[in-house]
């Protein structure tokens, strides 16, 4: 297919961008380069540096390269930022998303991909986390993620825009070439390798008197080879579905920890902190129903697996992209 890659330039779309050009696809990143680095995008994919802000640069985008499919990774993604500068969310996240789609209505894309999140659930009735839970947003991040996949169903509806919304849980991991490079980074295991390359002191702990073996939080990591497979299983599937996207296992902290002292063999210096707000003790993906419809299973399911992929980057790229 003629994809075009929005945040192609990011961490995760970088490395989806990656994998759609080995499985043959056609791809074109499009990518304000505010979050993104010129450096990750594949070779291969031609990089058209515009804003989705912008509807005319968009616009002018699609009749260009006149992609199949879209795969929709640009966003704001910092949960705090967004309880600081709700705007910016909701402008970033859902008006400029409403520019893509009225752009992909009028140039006759066929499919849609989004990368949405399982922030959209807020704090969880019960784990594991399938679709069939309550979505209640605790902050604007997880609340913009959810407005947009209302409006994906509207597009669907009215114009026949035909979507697949992956909600996904912790990202992790990298790919022989790209890898995990954030100017805030705020994800645990690459601000523990920092530490063990010597470029932080210590890894923070926040909480460790939560209701789960070790006292601290549980996560449910996914490698993002896992992650990228799933995109392009989407990209198949003939109908609109939104579908929960992680390993169903879940990790706590002091076990990513560990995890990292034993692949790295450096050690980690921790520090624990109080409790942030809005914390919930265990995220887990309950991804049945992904399994079932199209197929995927994650082939990596052990965190030192996913750990050792993303050391190996990081140890080849200390200083991450360097633009």
């Amino acid at each position: 297919m003629n994809i075009l890659v929005t945040g192609g330039a990011g961490y995760i779309g970088s490395i989806c961008v990656e994998e759609l050009l080995s499985a043959g696809h056609k791809v074109t990143v499009f990518d304000n380069l505010s979050e993104g680095h010129r450096s990750a995008v594949h070779p291969g994919a031609p990089l058209i540096v515009g804003d989705l802000a912008a509807d005319s640069e968009i616009d002018s985008a699609l009749a260009r390269c006149k992609p199949e499919a879209v795969m929709h990774f640009a966003a704001n993604a910092l949960v705090g930022e967004s309880m600081q500068n709700p705007s910016k969310y909701f402008r970033n996240n859902v008006t400029a998303g409403i520019h893509l789609l009225d752009a992909c209505v009028k140039h006759g894309v066929q499919k849609f991909v989004f990368s949405s999140t399982c922030a959209t659930f807020g704090i969880p009735d019960r784990t594991p986390i399938d679709e069939t839970i309550p979505q209640r947003p605790i902050n604007p991040y997880g609340e913009s993620k959810l407005m947009f996949e209302k409006i994906l169903r509207w597009y669907q509806e009215i114009h026949g825009l035909s979507y697949v919304a992956l909600r996904y849980f912790n990202a992790a991991g990298a790919s022989q070439e790209r890898g995990e490079h954030h100017r805030i980074e705020t994800h645990l295991i690459p601000n523990i390798l920092k530490v063990a390359l010597g470029q932080k002191s210590h890894v923070d702990v926040f909480g460790t008197d939560y209701e789960t073996p070790d006292g601290t939080c549980i996560r449910d990591y996914i490698h993002i080879l896992d992650l990228a497979q799933a995109h392009m299983l989407a990209l198949q599937f003939p109908g609109s579905e939104c579908f929960n996207l992680g390993t169903g296992g879940g990790t706590s902290v002091r076990e990513v920890i560990a995890a990292c002292q034993r692949v790295t063999g450096r050690p980690i210096e921790v520090r624990e902190q109080p409790r942030r707000p809005g914390d919930p003790a265990r995220l887990i993906a309950g991804s049945d129903k992904i399994h079932r419809t199209l197929g995927w299973a994650p082939r990596f399911q052990s965190i030192d697996a996913i750990v050792e992929s993303a050391w190996n980057w990081h140890l080849r790229h200390p200083d991450g992209y360097p633009d």
